[in-house]
């Protein structure tokens, strides 16, 4: 079974639209909708509530507003698929692509699979602004963490559970992409990455990402990569076989 983390926060605009469209996807394998509504202040949660699933789900709520990270560390925990995906509550990402991108997880050929809104075999026009942040973001941390990736930043990041739910994650906003691609960095294992659909939003449509994220995830690629030991990284529980022969957890 795959689990779509989903955190949802000032969604009410398009977000019946969303649920009826993620309800309705159809995947190789089972799916679970893990909806965390992260203390919205529009009718979001109200939405979620009263939608009628046909798919098994979960809905949760925060008590507070904690941020995109602090959502996912949350549906990390109560997820229970064998793989875990991370979904945005709107239509920028094409969910229909998650059938192709879990492919080499369900055949077991990789380990985590990142969807790549700037491969080459991509014709999405972008954001210059943002295409020229994300390109950056990437490249820096393609050199710290030795991963040779073309969109860091994307949310399409699908994960074996035994993975995720074994790493220590600390960001509670959107420092969740650098600090994952950090520490997956560390591990021994099989990275994909895949083409995928991107239909960008601006801030009237509710993007939410500033400029002052980007200076933020420049801090969290050299915190994650260099200053944090791999031992605080990971939980003890770590399957063995993603773990390089000279870790501190072996």
């Amino acid at each position: 079974m795959i689990s779509l983390i989903i955190p949802i926060y000032n969604e009410a605009n398009h977000l019946e639209k969303f649920l009826q469209h993620i309800d309705a996807l159809e995947l190789p394998i089972e799916k679970e909708l893990i909806f965390i509504d992260d203390c919205s202040s529009d009718a979001s949660f109200q939405i979620l509530s009263d939608f009628k699933f046909e798919s098994k789900n979960q809905v949760l709520r925060q008590d507070r507003n904690c941020g995109k990270g602090a959502a996912l560390r949350r549906g990390f925990v109560e997820a229970t698929g064998e793989i875990i995906c991370v979904q945005d509550a709107d239509f920028e990402y094409k969910p229909d692509d998650i059938n192709f991108l879990v492919k080499p997880l369900i055949s077991n050929e990789a380990d985590i699979v990142y969807g790549s809104r700037f491969s080459k075999n991509n014709r999405q026009v972008h954001r210059t602004f943002h295409y020229l942040v994300n390109r950056f973001l990437t490249l820096l941390s393609n050199l710290c963490s030795g991963l040779f990736l073309s969109d860091m930043e994307t949310c399409y990041k699908i994960f074996k559970a035994d993975i995720i739910k074994n790493i220590n994650l600390e960001s509670n906003a959107f420092g969740f992409e650098p600090e994952v691609t950090a520490k997956l960095g560390k591990l021994k294992i099989r990275v994909m990455e895949f083409p995928i659909s991107y239909f960008p939003r601006n801030y009237i449509e509710g993007k939410k990402i500033s400029w002052k994220d980007g200076v933020a995830a420049v801090w969290h690629i050299l915190y994650f990569n260099f200053l944090v030991n791999f031992e605080k990284s990971f939980k003890k529980s770590l399957p063995k076989e993603y773990i390089a022969t000279d870790s501190n957890l072996l």
